[in-house]
């Protein structure tokens, strides 16, 4: 393992993270560029994987015609057309696009409009509302839109919503009726987002980004793993998988960030290479990590043999969804 930096040079990288991430929100379709043509190449006895981003977030720019319902600390636009750019320069094949909620809330339509622009290297999953009381007819409508694998849930703290939750249950019980995963968000909020799980054994839930909490700007909590006892403990629940997304940004040490490497070993081992579906969750990490740093280390550490990397890079998530991309 790398040593360790000194809390002056992490400080540096960070900050260099931070400039280079608003020079490529200035640069439009620049954004994303790899730094290296040689970081595009794939390590030995990979070069056939299919890789599937299983999180990322595209959007047009904040405009009278499309607004956005909130203004995040993201770059000032990543459309469809650049985030396809920026996955072909990293050897990407495809993602699943989950609507953005912090500019469009429960409004999937460019979602769509991307997906429909680019069939073959999108699927889609949008948040849906629990205080809608036809979200049922919202989830079979989505159910017959092309393209779309599933439906997401946010249930962190703020929400004040608990396991019990009426609204929660008519998402639940619908997307069992129409057979699609349960995207659920429950950072911060492990125990409650447990006895969701817990209460609808009959649901299949995709867990959002390990279910750790995570940073939208440097540095990282100062315990950024306390949860991850709780996490080994949640992948008894055989109805769910786990998101391995926005990784990176857990990292205290410069990119590659070796020291993440320990703790995510240990969600591994509890929840197998088959129920561990790596991502980016690109753009939300972007004051944080770009998308090249997102992508490299899992393509370039030495702790996973080819056959976990492939599962964890894109076999976990094929089969999660029942979704993969064709490119030419």
């Amino acid at each position: 393992m790398a040593k360790q930096s000194t809390g002056g040079d992490r400080r540096t990288d960070r900050r260099t993270v931070l400039q280079v991430g608003a020079a490529l929100a200035a640069a439009g379709p620049a954004l994303l560029r790899g730094a290296q043509a040689e970081a595009q190449q794939r390590p030995q006895g990979d070069s056939h994987m299919t890789i599937i981003d299983s999180q990322i977030h595209a959007y047009a720019a904040n405009t009278p015609e499309r607004p956005w319902h909130n203004v995040p600390n993201w770059p000032a636009h990543v459309t469809g057309d650049e985030m396809v750019a920026a996955m072909d320069k990293l050897g990407i094949d495809g993602a699943i696009y989950i609507s953005p909620f912090s500019m469009y809330q429960y409004d999937a339509s460019y979602a769509v409009d991307v997906r429909r622009a680019h069939p073959d290297r999108f699927a889609l999953v949008k948040p849906v509302n629990p205080d809608d009381p036809a979200v049922a007819d919202v989830i079979a409508e989505w159910k017959n839109t092309p393209g779309t694998v599933g439906i997401r849930i946010i249930m962190t703290q703020e929400g004040k919503r608990g396991p019990d939750d009426p609204g929660f249950n008519r998402i639940l019980r619908a997307a069992v009726e129409h057979d699609f995963p349960v995207n659920v968000l429950f950072w911060g909020n492990l125990d409650a987002g447990t006895a969701l799980i817990d209460r609808h054994p009959d649901t299949r839930f995709i867990i959002d980004h390990m279910g750790i909490l995570q940073p939208s700007v440097p540095p990282p909590q100062q315990q950024p793993w306390a949860d991850l006892p709780k996490v080994v403990e949640l992948a008894k629940r055989k109805n769910a998988v786990i998101k391995i997304t926005g990784a990176c940004t857990l990292s205290k040490e410069p990119y590659p960030f070796p020291d993440i490497w320990d703790p995510l070993a240990r969600i591994f081992d509890a929840w197998g290479f088959d129920r561990c579906l790596w991502g980016t969750d690109w753009t939300r990490a972007f004051a944080v990590v770009n998308y090249e740093q997102a992508v490299e280390p899992f393509l370039r550490t030495d702790r996973l043999s080819a056959s976990e990397r492939a599962m964890l890079m894109g076999g976990a998530t094929a089969k999660a969804y029942g979704w993969s991309p064709k490119r030419a």
